[in-house]
């Protein structure tokens, strides 16, 4: 039985993780409770301890008379807008039963609690049992499991967890499902009948698995209701010693706070300032295809970083800001200087390409802080500035990971970077290497147009940026690979991309300037897409990334296969809202498409259905989360600062000293 027992949420085939479209994200505000769960489809998805790089658990499924509760009725959502804490409603489909789960992480310590309420509706007497599918150490294969008096115990390499209830379980197992994976299994004594419809389990982690016990159980010993309290006073202090909410997040106030409280959430705890992109593994990442044990989602990007952290700023935490600026410093690659494509939260190094955007990146944020301290200087932002001006303005990746060349987005973040590190070096006294910095900053900015701007395309008859030239001439038909099962030879002069705006964002280009205007014209015709909530974009022209055109999950294709499809981006709505208050237009509509794209749990996701939204299926309306990575950090951080932004009247991220010395906008009086 075992063996045969179907995963919730269209898990992966190979590992078992689950599919990445969270409907919620559950953890305490303290350091002590370094455990974080994820909920889906009704069920508890992975929980990852000890760091936000380690899924330690795969799915916690009850059933109810041997019907898994992930094919009844289900509804989640937040019982406490000001707070992570999610209610999951579970309705047998006939009418029969229902369950009622509330999940919240012990402040105290690790361990996530659930408070059951198990309702019989048509009286009659069903027993509650429960799976739990453990998966320590980042993966299944090697753990052990054994009974504990009345609690599960797994054990793997330096991990352990420890599961039990009040009342207690009975019929405890721990059985072997293949390649050493453990699946647990008990009774409970709840039959949705008077008297035994109340049950809170506590599922607690640590090293060993005596000290797993220890932690489950102390976890028990206080009501629920108590530590379900602490809990959401926690999240609740956190949101009041914010700046206030702005005005303009009147109409999204649930979606800025859940926002704000995602941005939190995704920092590690034993890491202060590392923010992973998505508590989730989508597709082919959390198959054991692509990446095992489990994918580049859990890792720390200096760009996804940079966007949490004006967010963070924008709202009023700049200590969260600083601690993501340190984490970065802290994380630079030496002697070289530049940052590590990714990273675990521990700092070490995964992918190895170099990316000049999140070298340029951490350079803004620094000046946008004000971190200019000499030693900070001379170890992190001159190293960083030189790698810019020897190596720039080619790179060997752009903002989407696949493509090296001369990108218009790489460029720009690489001379905003130049032109901020140029200040701080000028405060330190060292004028020489600021002028070395500036001018190469101005010889880059001078020839973006030479490098990306096509007046030959077939897309126009205007003048156009592309998403990167191979090149660095615009204006010939050189070919490449778009990846992901797309086109293999396509035309660069082809290929055009939303992220083009970091010209006008970082400062760069004037929003009327007549080349911008004219790509947005062709940006929107080739890749706007219009669903009930709003308009989006996808984020380059033949984009594979995304599920097959029946909903089915992404793989890495053969060329040529036109297998996988992107689907639009709710951060580039909101990277368009920053541009429409530039050019002095209205955004408003751009943050509630973003606030309409979250979930029932106030989840927002890397992606959302377009019109190739897979047809007659249930759930994949255009407009709504795909299975990509939800909640991504970056949309929430986009989300969070486009309401300042649109508070403000303009981009709040702008880097005035960038726009005052290429635009005239933004200098001081």
């Amino acid at each position: 039985m075992l063996a045969a027992f179907a995963l919730p949420g269209a898990a992966h085939a190979a590992t078992g993780w689950m599919a990445a479209d969270k409907d919620g994200f559950v953890t305490s505000t303290t350091h002590a409770s370094n455990v974080w769960l994820t909920l889906q489809d009704g069920v508890a998805g992975e929980i990852y301890w000890p760091d936000l790089s380690t899924p330690a658990t795969r799915s916690l499924v009850l059933s109810v008379g041997g019907v898994a509760e992930s094919r009844a009725r289900t509804t989640t959502a937040q019982d406490d807008p000001r707070a992570l804490s999610y209610r999951q409603t579970i309705t047998d489909r006939r009418g029969r039963w229902r369950l009622v789960k509330t999940w919240v992480t012990d402040p105290a310590r690790a361990a996530v609690l659930l408070d059951v309420r198990y309702v019989a509706l048509d009286g009659r007497a069903r027993p509650l049992t429960l799976r739990f599918d453990p998966a320590l150490a980042n993966g299944p294969r090697g753990d052990r499991g054994r009974r504990a008096g009345r609690t599960l115990v797994a054990v793997d390499r330096g991990a352990a967890s420890a599961l039990r209830a009040r009342p207690a379980l009975r019929g405890l197992r721990a059985d072997v499902a293949g390649r050493g994976d453990v699946v647990q299994t008990a009774r409970t004594t709840l039959t949705g009948q008077p008297g035994h419809r109340r049950l809170v389990l506590a599922i607690g982690f640590a090293r060993r698995g005596v000290a797993a016990q220890r932690v489950a159980a102390r976890a028990l010993r206080t009501p629920f209701v108590r530590v379900a309290a602490r809990y959401r006073a926690g999240w609740h202090a956190y949101l009041s010693a914010l700046k206030p909410a702005p005005a303009a997040a009147a109409p999204v106030r649930a979606a800025y706070d859940t926002s704000l409280m995602v941005l939190r959430a995704t920092e590690d705890k034993r890491h202060p300032g590392a923010s992973v992109a998505s508590p989730s593994m989508p597709w082919a990442w959390g198959d054991g295809t692509t990446e095992d044990p489990s994918g580049p989602y859990h890792l720390v990007w200096a760009r996804d970083l940079y966007q949490v952290a004006t967010a963070h700023l924008a709202a009023g935490d700049r200590a969260a800001a600083v601690r993501s600026l340190r984490f970065l410093f802290d994380r630079q690659q030496r002697p070289d200087g530049d940052f590590p494509q990714n990273s675990t939260v521990d700092g070490t190094p995964h992918w190895r390409k170099l990316q000049m955007d999140q070298v340029g990146l951490p350079l803004v944020l620094a000046w946008q802080l004000g971190v200019d301290d000499a030693r900070t200087y001379r170890k992190h932002v001159r190293p960083a500035a030189n790698v810019l001006a020897r190596r720039g303005p080619r790179t060997q990746q752009e903002r989407w990971e696949n493509q090296s060349g001369f990108s218009p987005s790489s460029i720009a973040a690489q001379v905003a970077g130049l032109v901020c590190a140029a200040e701080i070096a000028r405060r330190n006294g060292d004028t020489a290497s600021a002028a070395r910095w500036l001018a190469a900053a101005d010889r880059f900015n001078a020839g973006i147009e030479r490098w990306s701007l096509t007046r030959t395309g077939p897309l126009s008859d205007q003048p156009y940026y592309l998403r990167v030239t191979k090149d660095g001439q615009p204006d010939r038909g050189t070919t490449y690979s778009i990846g992901d099962s797309g086109p293999e030879r396509l035309d660069q002069r082809a290929v055009v991309d939303p992220s083009f705006l970091e010209l006008v964002r970082l400062g760069l280009r004037r929003p009327d300037d007549p080349n911008i205007v004219s790509t947005l014209a062709v940006i929107d015709r080739e890749l706007a897409v219009q669903t009930p909530i709003g308009t989006f974009w996808h984020r380059f022209s033949n984009d594979g990334y995304g599920e097959h055109r029946d909903g089915r999950p992404w793989e890495i294709g053969q060329p040529d296969t036109h297998r996988t499809f992107g689907r639009a981006w709710p951060l580039l709505a909101g990277e368009r809202g920053e541009y429409e208050l530039a050019a002095g237009a209205d955004a408003k509509p751009r943050l509630l498409a973003m606030a309409a794209a979250a979930g029932p749990g106030g989840m927002i996701a890397e992606q959302v259905w377009d019109a190739r939204a897979p047809s007659g299926r249930p759930g994949f309306t255009p407009g709504t989360s795909t299975l990509s990575a939800s909640p991504l950090a970056w949309s929430h951080a986009q989300l969070v600062r486009l309401a300042w932004s649109v508070e403000a009247g303009t981009p709040v991220e702008t880097p005035s000293i960038v726009a005052c010395r290429y635009t005239g906008r933004l200098c001081p009086p």
